[in-house]
């Protein structure tokens, strides 16, 4: 979207005029935003989903309730570290329900259209992954950490549901609306609300950013040219510079035979080692990484029954089961390797 078109998007009725920077910055901040939340949720459903470029507009809170089609499943994300105040997605509950019935392995058409509350758990997990992997892009975007509360995420089943009381009514705020679809199930909207202060803290930021990368981008060009010449200064002298060769001269070596006892180990009982147990193991991309969240659940690759592997210094000699001491965690020994065997692995 260009900015122009952005710029003829916000109402003349608003009391505050935004820059067409900042309108600009409003528009790619979204973009890049809902660009990591569709992806991870494309992740988490195994669908491909697709969004428009985002439509912005500059209007005051009261019009967006006052025009809100119900009902809604509302996410707000209120920031702990790294940017002030709070932000809010807005879902359409059908899309919820089917979001919900693919996440608990349905095939995204669901018998019952009911939103209840194992939905919006379900819901809620998704959102919490969404917005923990824009979290990361927006640290990104403005040079600083980021931290987040964890997501509230209701239902507004009707007008006199909508609570959100960290936004005034008469509030300036940004809207971010995508289409976004996922072909055969979903064509609807979804969209992001700021308030005019966040808006403007993070278009700053983010040319402040900016102007950061540009000056060490320059920084680096003139090292790599001063670079460059001491390189070829030093190439210069090495070619001119007059080497003396020599046949080196080696010692005889003694054939002198020493013995080793394998078995006097009493010099090395005191040498701490790392005693490590492995209850299991997956292996994952850097993709499905970036989406786990608190609560995310990870399969390991070992049945519950199966003994686990005992590591000494990263080599392995002995399996054994979890048991419990004192409220404490123990390991018990099962089975283990032969000293010969153990000696081999640690070599």
């Amino acid at each position: 979207m260009t900015e122009n078109k952005v710029e003829n998007m916000i109402t003349n009725e608003a009391p505050t005029l935004m820059e067409p920077e900042i309108i600009r910055l409003m528009g790619e901040f979204g973009k890049v935003t809902m660009g990591q939340c569709m992806t991870t949720l494309s992740s988490i459903l195994d669908k491909d989903i697709r969004i428009s470029p985002p439509r912005v507009e500059h209007i005051p809170f009261r019009e967006i309730v006052s025009d809100l089609s119900t009902p809604k499943v509302s996410a707000v994300v209120e920031f702990k570290e790294g940017l002030k105040g709070s932000s809010m997605m807005l879902l359409n509950v059908p899309d919820a329900v089917i979001i919900a019935d693919l996440m608990t392995g349905g095939n995204g058409e669901p018998i019952n259209s009911n939103f209840t509350e194992m939905e919006l758990s379900a819901v809620g997990e998704a959102i919490n992954q969404m917005t923990g992997s824009a979290v990361t892009s927006v640290a990104t975007m403005i040079g600083q950490k980021v931290d987040i509360f964890q997501p509230k995420v209701t239902l507004w089943e009707d007008e006199a549901d909508v609570d959100y009381k960290e936004i005034g009514l008469d509030t300036n705020v940004s809207r971010i609306t995508f289409d976004f679809s996922v072909p055969g199930l979903i064509e609807s909207e979804i969209s992001q609300i700021f308030t005019i202060e966040m808006m403007e803290e993070v278009a700053q930021l983010m040319l402040q950013q900016a102007e950061e990368v540009t000056e060490g981008s320059d920084d680096m060009t003139e090292n790599m040219m001063e670079e460059t010449k001491n390189k070829k200064e030093r190439t210069r002298k090495q070619k001119t510079r007059k080497v003396s060769i020599q046949q080196p001269e080696f010692d005889e070596l003694a054939d002198n035979k020493v013995e080793s006892n394998i078995d006097n180990l009493d010099l090395l009982m005191d040498v701490p080692l790392d005693f490590s147990v492995v209850l299991g193991g997956s292996r994952k991309s850097i993709k499905e990484i970036l989406t786990l969240g608190v609560g995310s659940v990870v399969e390991l690759d070992r049945l519950t029954d199966e003994p686990l592997d005992i590591f000494v210094n990263s080599k392995l000699i002995a399996q054994g089961e979890v048991v419990v001491i004192n409220e404490n965690f123990g390991i018990r020994i099962t089975s283990i390797l032969s000293q010969k065997q153990r000696m081999n692995k640690l070599n």
